[in-house]
Parts: structure tokens; sequence; C-alpha cells
């Protein structure tokens, strides 16, 4: 019997048969980049009930390919279709490539749907790299879609917009969004400069750590316009204001630090700054420090804090490679890394089981 195709395979994950479905899952999990443009296809040409299958399967999968077809999803006329898209968009916030940002950005631009242009907006308020396209809409021809793009920034507070808002002040439309913006932002880094010059200037060990503590609840608020200054807070010569902005990244839980949050833990001196970077990885859920977590095991100040951040990744697949280390690690007699262990093991052989089971039902069935 000839093989199926993938994009045969791709059209059963709406079969009515559970095991065709596995069977299609499984294959678009293991099929690479080929089955990506077949599952991309399939968002252009399906049927909307495979379209919104298929954009699952893209955020599963999470190849920043994917993500121009995904914002296609948004026109489409199926409302289903539009919400399987827009929240497939906010899985993969984090690994999105340029184009998809600058496709929303077009799209806030020329859509008139409100019901879009509200999901529109809240997706570019989540993904890292929309700043740049929505800064270059402030020079565009049309006044309607610079103010659109102002407006936005306004509410993304985002200061790497800065640069381009001091530019914008030049424009009759723009100036007042602009001005009232760039107070805003200067505010922001006026209120964590000073909260981290007063953190710096704490003496003693214990006073330092309730200084830092006090320091997180007061910072907390601000959210995401905060982070790319505490990126740079990051590289601060104090360990106390590291780890304070360490943890204040991971509590607000934005993929743009996830990479500079893994140079900490790989380069960092501090056993206490590498803690909370570890820590705050673990929060995001990010599966690409899997192999960071798992060389910070033997360190024991972080093992634990390894062990949490790898039972909490929701694509345990990605963790196989390194089974026969949870197997070991079952019996470890730090109970708290014995059950991570055990949990991440037991995830494993489920998935297996269930993988052996659906190749058999197929091979029964084919």
């Amino acid at each position: 019997m000839a093989k199926e195709t993938i994009e045969t395979l791709i059209a059963e994950l709406v079969h009515e048969e559970d095991w065709r479905r596995m069977r299609a899952t499984a294959a678009c999990l293991s099929g690479g980049p080929k089955a990506v443009q077949g599952l991309i296809h399939a968002l252009q040409a399906g049927s909307p009930s495979l379209k919104i299958e298929a954009a699952a399967m893209l955020a599963r999968i999470k190849d920043p390919h994917a993500g121009v077809a995904l914002v296609r999803l948004l026109h489409d006329q199926d409302a289903g279709v539009r919400k399987a898209g827009a929240q497939a968009l906010e899985q993969m916030a984090g690994v999105l490539e340029p184009d998809a940002a600058t496709a929303l950005v077009q799209d806030l631009h020329e859509l008139k749907d409100e019901e879009v242009r509200t999901l529109v907006t809240a997706l570019l308020g989540i993904i890292p790299n929309a700043i740049d396209p929505l800064c270059g809409l402030l020079r565009h021809p049309d006044r309607e879609a610079r103010v659109t793009a102002a407006a936005l920034l306004e509410h993304l507070m985002e200061p790497v917009s800065a640069d381009a808002l001091v530019d914008a002040m030049g424009d009759p439309d723009l100036s007042e969004i602009a001005v009232r913006t760039l107070k805003k932002l200067g505010a922001i880094r006026d209120r964590i400069d000073a909260a981290m010059n007063s953190l710096r200037d704490v003496e003693g060990s214990v006073e330092r750590e309730e200084a830092r503590m006090a320091t997180v609840i007061d910072l907390l608020g601000v959210g995401r316009p905060a982070v790319q200054i505490l990126i740079e807070y990051l590289d601060d010569e104090d360990w106390v204001v590291r780890e304070a902005a360490a943890d204040l990244l991971g509590k607000i839980g934005d993929a743009r630090a996830v990479l500079p949050l893994m140079e900490r833990l790989k380069k960092d001196k501090d056993t206490g700054v590498k803690e909370y970077a570890l820590k705050s990885l673990g929060l995001i859920g990010d599966a690409r420090p899997v192999e960071l977590y798992v060389e910070a095991i033997p360190i024991r100040p972080l093992r634990v804090f390894a062990m949490e951040a790898l039972a909490k990744i929701k694509d345990v697949e990605v963790l196989r490679p390194h089974v026969q280390l949870f197997e070991r690690l079952k019996t470890d007699r730090d109970g708290l890394v014995a059950y991570n262990s055990g949990l991440i093991v037991d995830k494993l052989n489920a998935l297996a089981e269930a993988q052996a089971a659906h190749a058999q039902e197929a091979e029964t069935g084919g």
C-alpha cells in the first residue's frame, strides 16, 4: 500500500474516526517543514473546520513561518476560524517573525470591521516585534493610518518607540499624542530608575533582600512597558538590581525576556541572579531554555527550580532526549526533584503509549 502524503494526512485532522485524527496529529508533529507548509496550505484552501484544526496544530508546532498565513485567517468569513487564528497568534507571540507583525499593522490600517480591529489591536499588544512596523506607520501618507499607529503606541507604552515619537512631534496631526506619550514614557523610566537607584544604595544582606522584594512589588504594576528597561537592568553591576530585574521579568511574563534571562542563567557569576533567572524562565513557560535547565540540575541551589521549570513545559516531547536522566532522578534524595522527575517520566510514558496505540490502530484500520 502506497504511503499517504502529508497533505492527505492533514486532511484527516477533521476525520470522524479517532485513530485517523490521531495519526494525522502525529504526522504533523513529526513532519517538519513539509508538514508546516501543508498546514499553511490548509489555512488557505481548507474547510472552516480544517482551518481551525490546522491553526491549532501550527500553534503547537510553533513554526514562525506560519505567522502571515495565520494573520490572514482574521479576515475569514467564519467567526470560529477568526477566533482560531487569533488564538494561534497569541500562543506564538514570542516566536513570530517580523513579517507577521507587519501584516497585522497593515491590517490595523486597512480593516473596517470593528470586531477584527479589536482582535488585531489585542494581538499587537502581545507580539514583541510589533513596535517597529507601528513606528513605521507613523510616516504613512494617510492621516488615519498615522493617527491609528500613534494611538496604539500610546496604549502599548513601549520605550523603544521613543525616537519615532520624537520625530512624530513635527507632524501636526500627531504632535499632541506624541508629546503625551513621551511624557508617560519618561515618567516610567524615571520611576524605574529611581527604584533601582534606591535599591542599589541599601546596605546589609537582609536589608537588601527586603528592599528587593519591596521594589518588585512597587514596580510590578508597571507591567509590559517596563520590560525593555528591566532587560537593560539585567546587565547592572549590582547583583541585587539584577535579581530584582530578573524577578520582575518573570512575574510580568513577557516573551521578550526569554533570551536575556537565558543569557543571565548562562553567564551571571552570582548564584542568586541565576536562581531568579531560572525561576522567571519557568514562569514564562518557554521551551527554548530546556538544555539550560538540564545543565542546571547538578548545581545544588538551582536543581529544584530547574526541575520545576522542566515539569511546567507543555510540549513534553521535547524532554524525551533526557528521559534516562529523569528516570535516575526519580529516586533522588530531594523530594521535589524526585517528584517532578516522576511527573515528567509519567507524561513521556503516557505519550509513548498513546502513540503506540494510535500506530497500531492506524495499521489495523489501514
